[in-house]
């Protein structure tokens, strides 16, 4: 039988690792996606500053798989019901059983000039446009604006005000969010502590601050008459893939979507067993992905034995947030349990799970090597020209 994965992220790839161990040698797995790394998403902001980091968040599939076939196509559309996928090529591809976990990408609300003038936040490639942009396009006086204050948008923030800082430079960096908090969908101790540590660095952060439209040099917002920029970055919403069609497909805590098609991770909308919406996090799709895959065991055993019962009772998702980790710059804001941690703690627990998240996957030498850049054992400069310098290990920055 062959079970077919699209999308090799937070939930195909452990998926696709899961499958490798359950299923007999017999079935065939196909992981598609269009890229030919695994990329670690919640490092990516951190190319901002550093782009030597793109190298050790960027891993090969043909590094972490073992059997599976990886298929590098892009996805046009998925049928669920028919079991079939059709991509950008004309190709097609069947198969028994699939899981769609194709990820989301950036929302601009057709805002007149906001695509065209905002650089989004999704890809390797997006954080080395916004370091480029920087030192191309904002003088030591300039301002760079920030559209969405969420995960993204905080750690986007904290990225340029660190990477002017470094450079002796007096940037305005501006945080902005429509809604009447920064994190709106965190916490609300979390929160607090975040803008903490936004208010400390020096970013500036305006909500209830709702942008209607931009130009080249101009942001215009409902609430006022707007502001100038020269460098935008836009992380204000997220969408389905075109493949996934419109809006997240809701899918209940089996992660069933039809008859032999899961969906989990960020492309689809997933209620847990108590009938909590899990959030759109690394976190919730690495742990729903053994869920996916006992379900996909279960029922490809179930189709071998043929016969004709009732099918297998599925494992059903459970959510639990052990935590909420957010980089702002140099330092970081973490809750563990019910303990909000800042400064070096934060930090120390940001470096484990980076490494430990490639551990996980089977990337062992990544994990020393992200590990190695985050205690900066030689510090690197965004000026490829300059010396290094010695670690201060008194120092409670993360450089």
């Amino acid at each position: 039988m062959r079970v077919a994965v699209f999308g090799g992220g937070y939930a195909g790839l452990p998926l696709v690792r899961a499958l490798e161990r359950t299923l007999p040698e017999e079935d065939e797995i196909v992981l598609v996606d269009a890229s030919s790394t695994h990329t670690v998403r919640h490092e990516v902001h951190r190319v901002i500053r550093r782009p030597s980091i793109a190298e050790d968040i960027a891993i090969p599939f043909e590094d972490l798989l073992d059997r599976a076939d990886h298929r590098q196509q892009q996805v046009d559309e998925i049928d669920p019901e028919a079991r079939t996928a059709t991509f950008a090529d004309g190709d097609t591809l069947e198969f028994d059983a699939g899981a769609i976990c194709l990820g989301v990408e950036t929302e601009f609300y057709d805002l007149p000039g906001v695509r065209e003038h905002a650089t989004p936040l999704r890809t390797i490639e997006h954080a080395e446009q916004i370091h480029e942009q920087f030192h191309e396009t904002v003088p030591a006086d300039g301002h760079v604006v920030v559209g969405g204050a969420g995960l993204s948008g905080i750690q986007v923030a904290g990225e340029i005000r660190a990477l002017a800082d470094n450079r002796g430079e007096g940037v305005t960096v501006t945080l902005l969010e429509q809604a009447a908090t920064i994190a709106p969908s965190f916490p609300a101790d979390i929160r607090e502590a975040l803008r903490d540590e936004l208010d400390a660095q020096g970013i500036d952060v305006r909500t209830n601050a709702t942008v209607e439209r931009a130009d080249d040099a101009t942001i215009e917002l409902a609430e006022d008459d707007g502001i100038e920029y020269d460098q935008f970055v836009w992380t204000g919403g997220i969408r389905s893939t075109r493949a996934v069609g419109t809006g997240r497909p809701q899918v209940p805590s089996t992660l069933r979507l039809t008859d032999r098609v899961f969906a989990f991770g960020d492309a689809a909308r997933v209620v847990d067993v108590d009938g909590r919406g899990a959030p759109a996090t690394a976190h919730t799709a690495v742990r729903q992905a053994p869920v996916a895959a006992e379900n996909i065991r279960r029922l490809l055993e179930y189709d071998r034995t043929g016969d004709g019962g009732f099918e297998p009772r599925l494992k059903r998702y459970d959510y639990d947030q052990l935590g909420w980790l957010v980089s702002v710059g140099d330092g970081a804001v973490a809750k563990v349990g019910p303990q909000i941690l800042r400064g070096k703690a934060a930090v120390a627990v940001k470096r484990s799970v980076g490494a430990g998240y490639l551990t996980s996957v089977g990337a062992v030498s990544k994990a020393v090597d992200l590990v190695r850049e985050e205690f900066d054992l030689g510090t690197k400069s965004d000026d490829p020209d300059s010396e290094p310098e010695a670690l201060d290990v008194s120092d409670e920055r993360e450089e």
